[in-house]
């Protein structure tokens, strides 16, 4: 069997994005129903700071440490970090914001002998450095790569190669898979196959992925 690995970035392809969850979010810091608005790609034209980061004016930490700062005004703290607002948002119930078609797609990966990989560009520094920990799915993955401590973020072409490396595998074997095109497209000059991942079509994203793996995946649209 051919050398294979699925390639998943973490926020937005394996966990909801931040918009997906604000019902989740508010409950979770005693905020009002519809208190956050920022919508990011479910509604570009009504955040401004999304198309700023969209144009390249400001990188995605950018965005998420300003995101960061003015909710936690909105509850009294000073969260000068992206993992101050994630750790309170979404520490307590993990899970809840784990996307199911990704569950279902690593299962049918690893039945078809597919190796797993992760390479994100703030894993530990968004989510905190113990998140990982409380997801049992993680040792399903046999390399991890993250910016956090690298320091080389994607679309930097040696962030995909650290994973070549660390795995012993080519390019041409791998199917990477980012909501982010800047992303995509580094990985695309960099050998690999790509999925732009749609975060309002995951199911659509997920069966593509194991498609170009070789897979027959027949989900819901």
């Amino acid at each position: 069997m051919t050398d294979r690995a699925l390639v998943l970035d973490f926020g937005g392809v394996i966990s909801r994005t931040m918009f997906e969850t604000h019902p989740l979010t508010e409950k979770a810091l005693g905020l009002a129903p519809g208190t956050l608005t920022w919508q990011g790609p479910f509604a570009p034209e009504t955040d401004e700071l999304w198309q700023r980061m969209q144009r390249d004016e400001i990188t995605e930490r950018d965005y998420w440490t300003i995101r960061a700062k003015e909710t936690g005004q909105l509850v009294g703290k000073d969260w000068s970090k992206m993992s101050d607002f994630v750790v309170a948002a979404r520490a307590a119930h993990p899970m809840e914001i784990i996307r199911p078609e990704f569950l279902h797609t690593i299962e049918t990966a690893k039945a078809n002998g597919v190796r797993l990989a992760i390479l994100s560009n703030e894993l530990d520094l968004f989510y905190g450095a113990d998140f990982k920990d409380k997801l049992s799915f993680m040792a399903d993955f046999e390399c991890i790569v993250d910016a956090t401590y690298t320091g080389i973020l994607k679309p930097d072409p040696r962030a995909y190669q650290l994973i070549f490396d660390q795995m012993n595998i080519a390019p041409a074997h791998c199917v990477f898979v980012d909501d982010q095109r800047r992303n995509i497209e580094g990985a695309r000059k960099a050998g690999m196959n790509i999925v732009h991942f749609d975060v309002q079509h995951p199911n659509k994203s997920y069966a593509e992925a194991l498609t170009k793996l070789g897979i027959s995946a027949v989900q819901e649209a």
